[in-house]
């Protein structure tokens, strides 16, 4: 290895972890920033997972329900990006787990993270297709007429080629396009708000908006808004909003090792894209209800935001809004790709993923190529089962809900916030040996951890259980007040198949670290030539340290 003396900060903290510096370092802060802001996108989760909130607790769920979780969620953003001020490699959350937990732990959270992220691109990808249908729609009678999944499916498919051929063509191109899709969001939210403030002829009361409770869930809680079963059942199911939309900020730490001033940069641009997207996306979601005019018709259409713009706009500006949402979430889908493939390559580098060889190849422009076309196709075969028709009303007044594009949502929640609690949770054992960086949160982490571990585990459970009667097998009905079997016929298609998903998953990787992994599987992999007289990557640490490369933690 070259004399250490000779790299940037950035490089000599990644030696320092064991890698040398493969991808182009040229995204800015700011950059860092706004690849996570691009896939909280406010334009995509709340728009897509606006219904799931209506139709699961109604107005409060999304007035009262998005600051409280949101705030949650911002807990959890800060202790990330305290670990990833302290260890900012690509791996992030994967390596974080190994560093502080070991091989095991590292293994999981690596391919919960992967998993997560995975059904990320799939539910932003599938969202976007969706929405662009919508706006054509809106603006056609003729598109409007030729309606199908199918047509929604193919143009899902041509989304996921588009972002993987962007997302191949040039890394520094993705930081540009991240950079636009910022001002995307400000502007585009801005404007929407704007029209849905001015143009309505009527706006819904400030206590409708703020007390109105809706329970459309196809008869959970025997279809009351009252009672334990709505409070602790029904409205936490709603949450999968704020909780959906606010995720996949760990995008900042996959990119850390393409970021200059990496160690605060990143941190910075996790907590921060939280923070700025908490108080964005409120306020869209304020005038998306206040600009309702029939909230019966918002409940019989499926509770979709189409339903609130076509009651409320001319179909011409409705149309509009749509198209700046879909528009957004084609680059929210474009930042997924970035994100996955960064972390299907750290992972696969360290030979944790079949065929590791090929997806921690790099392109001639520096970018992980094939990793990008894995996540594409892997993106397509999950939401297969989103061809399935499902009317949770009934043939005289169908109510068609996307429960296969929830089912995604949910595995994407799941599956993330799992891989971010291991880390988190490992960080809170470890105490006060654990080494901070200039980024840090003091003292804090001693209540900010166990919080963030306590709200993950929560909603992980939620999100697993059964979004309508319909598709609650029948020893399950009791606990959320489900009509009996002969009243409403359990059908497979209308079941949330997260929870297969995501316990297959689990048991798939129990089995395989047990017969396999354990045995070759040691965590992150040096890339980096030792010096002479250097037998790790943590002497060269010390080495640095020693000489003073780094100055001490800020408190």
């Amino acid at each position: 290895m070259a004399d250490t003396s000779q790299l940037s900060d950035d490089e000599r903290r990644l030696a320092e972890m064991g890698y040398k510096q493969e991808l182009n370092r040229n995204w800015s802060g700011f950059s860092n920033f706004a690849i996570s802001f691009s896939i909280i996108s406010i334009l995509a989760g709340c728009f897509t997972t606006f219904g799931q909130a209506w139709n699961n607790g109604g107005p409060i769920a999304i007035s009262i329900g998005w600051p409280i979780i949101a705030a949650f969620i911002l807990v959890i953003g800060f202790c990330l990006s305290e670990l990833v001020s302290a260890y900012p490699t690509s791996g992030g959350i994967y390596w974080w787990a190994s560093k502080l937990g070991g091989p095991k732990a590292g293994y999981y959270t690596g391919w919960l993270n992967l998993i997560g992220l995975l059904a990320v691109i799939a539910s932003v990808a599938y969202g976007c297709a969706t929405f662009f249908d919508l706006a054509f729609s809106t603006l056609s009678e003729s598109w409007a007429a030729g309606y199908s999944l199918q047509r929604v499916f193919v143009m899902f498919i041509v989304v996921l080629i588009l972002i993987a051929v962007l997302n191949i063509f040039s890394g520094h191109l993705m930081a540009v396009l991240n950079n636009v899709s910022v001002w995307w969001h400000v502007f585009g939210a801005a404007l929407i708000i704007l029209i849905l403030v001015f143009l309505p002829e009527n706006h819904m009361s400030f206590s409708d908006v703020f007390t109105m409770r809706v329970n459309n869930s196809g008869g959970l809680n025997g279809g009351s808004t009252d009672g334990v079963g709505y409070w602790f059942y029904v409205l936490p199911l709603g949450f999968l909003l704020t909780q959906y939309t606010i995720t996949g900020f760990d995008a900042s730490a996959h990119l850390s090792e393409e970021t200059q001033g990496a160690s605060s940069g990143a941190a910075k641009g996790i907590w921060k894209s939280i923070f700025y997207s908490a108080i964005g996306g409120w306020v869209l979601l304020l005038a998306f209800l206040f600009a309702v005019q029939d909230p019966e018709a918002v409940t019989a259409g499926g509770g979709g935001v189409a339903v609130i713009f076509a009651q409320a706009l001319d179909a011409k500006v409705a149309g509009m809004v749509l198209l700046i949402s879909a528009i957004g979430q084609f680059f929210c889908s474009m930042a997924c790709m970035t994100s996955t493939s960064r972390m299907t390559y750290a992972f696969s580098r360290d030979g944790a993923v079949p065929g590791a060889k090929y997806w921690a190849k790099l392109s001639k422009n520096q970018v992980p190529a094939n990793a990008v076309l894995l996540a594409a196709v892997v993106a397509i075969i999950i939401t297969l089962p989103a061809l399935i028709e499902v009317n949770i009303g009934s043939e005289e007044a169908p109510i068609i809900v996307p429960t296969a594009f929830y089912a995604v949502v949910s595995v994407a929640v799941i599956g993330l916030f799992l891989s971010f609690v291991i880390p988190i949770f490992l960080r809170w054992r470890t105490g006060d040996s654990f080494k901070q960086g200039p980024w840090n949160l003091g003292n804090k982490w001693k209540w900010m951890a166990p919080l963030a571990v306590i709200e993950i585990v929560v909603v992980s459970i939620y999100f697993i259980m059964p979004f309508t009667p319909a598709g609650t097998p029948g020893f399950l009905r009791w606990l959320n007040g489900s009509p009996s079997a002969e009243e409403v016929p359990f059908d497979w298609k209308f079941v949330n198949y997260a929870p297969i998903l995501t316990i297959g998953a689990l048991i798939a990787l129990w089995i395989g670290w047990h017969l396999s992994a354990k045995k070759w599987f040691t965590g992150p992999k040096m890339t980096i030539d030792l010096p002479a007289g250097v037998t790790s990557a943590d002497e060269i640490a010390l080495e640095h340290e020693h000489k003073g490369f780094h100055q001490p933690p800020e408190s």
